[in-house]
């Protein structure tokens, strides 16, 4: 998402859809945010916040260079029709991004079994349902898809902004360290087996949205923010490096959370 808000000429307009208390973070002044959500929280990231329905956005057609859907697409009781009004108000020539969950994952199952449903009212189960979804109502060719890793960040207590189900005892009452250390397990486990335990879902590129030149999965996502990051890049940004028993283990660089090197 960042790299596509960074190529965006001065005076761009991007819409973050279903953004809850922002899907991003970017340091470009010249370019507008607006953030839409059914109810903003009171703890936002910068831009312009707008309380509104997805399936009825107050924006006029072709509004925005680049609209961004990060992990809201399950969440629309109206789908067809927020993604229609995604179209609507996607300026000609302009850019979407769109990531949701498969449903058929480890991770988004214990997400709805421990929510209660989660609010997901759109289960995923192949990307292609997704790809042709969005190009036959917002009217925009699908450029790339990836498979996205999971960093189970919505079991992380930092994270909690409510007392959580009694559920969570099941994985240690979201204790960063124990999370980070069953994420470790999955990716072994995926690796030795070709299973998809460690798998969160996809992400997807539209119109003229570019996708990344390296089309590797990063499999080191942060278990308190969810960032993904190669690991190059930790190797250089990230602090607090230490091995025990022949596993590396890091602080995030996004946010300082405590994470296990997975690999790759």
């Amino acid at each position: 998402m960042t790299s596509l808000i960074a190529k965006l000429p001065a005076g761009a307009r991007v819409l973050d859809l279903g953004a809850g208390a922002g899907s991003f973070s970017s340091a470009r002044e010249d370019v507008a945010v607006v953030r839409v959500d059914l109810s903003p929280p009171p703890a936002r990231r910068a831009g312009h916040y707008v309380a509104a329905d997805s399936a009825l956005l107050p924006f006029r057609n072709g509004a925005f260079d680049l609209i961004v859907s990060n992990h809201s697409l399950e969440h629309f009781p109206r789908l067809e029709v927020s993604v229609s009004e995604m179209g609507r108000v996607l300026k000609p020539g302009g850019a979407l991004y769109v990531a949701v969950p498969d449903a058929t994952t480890l991770t988004d199952r214990i997400y709805r079994w421990l929510g209660r449903g989660g609010g997901h009212v759109n289960p995923f189960r192949q990307p292609r349902e997704v790809a042709a979804l969005v190009e036959r109502l917002a009217g925009v060719k699908l450029r790339a898809t990836q498979e996205l890793s999971s960093g189970l960040s919505f079991l992380n207590a930092h994270n909690f902004t409510a007392p959580p189900p009694r559920k969570i005892a099941l994985f240690a009452f979201g204790n960063e360290r124990f999370l980070a250390a069953l994420l470790w397990l999955l990716r072994a486990v995926d690796r030795a087996c070709g299973t998809r335990f460690g798998m969160y879902g996809w992400s997807f590129y539209f119109g003229s949205a570019e996708p990344p030149e390296n089309e590797e999965i990063w499999r080191n996502v942060c278990v308190r923010c969810g960032a993904a990051h190669p690991e190059d890049y930790l190797r250089a940004h990230a602090t607090g490096w230490r091995r025990a028993l022949g596993i590396e283990s890091y602080r995030c660089p996004a946010c300082g959370g405590f994470n296990l090197l997975s690999g790759g």
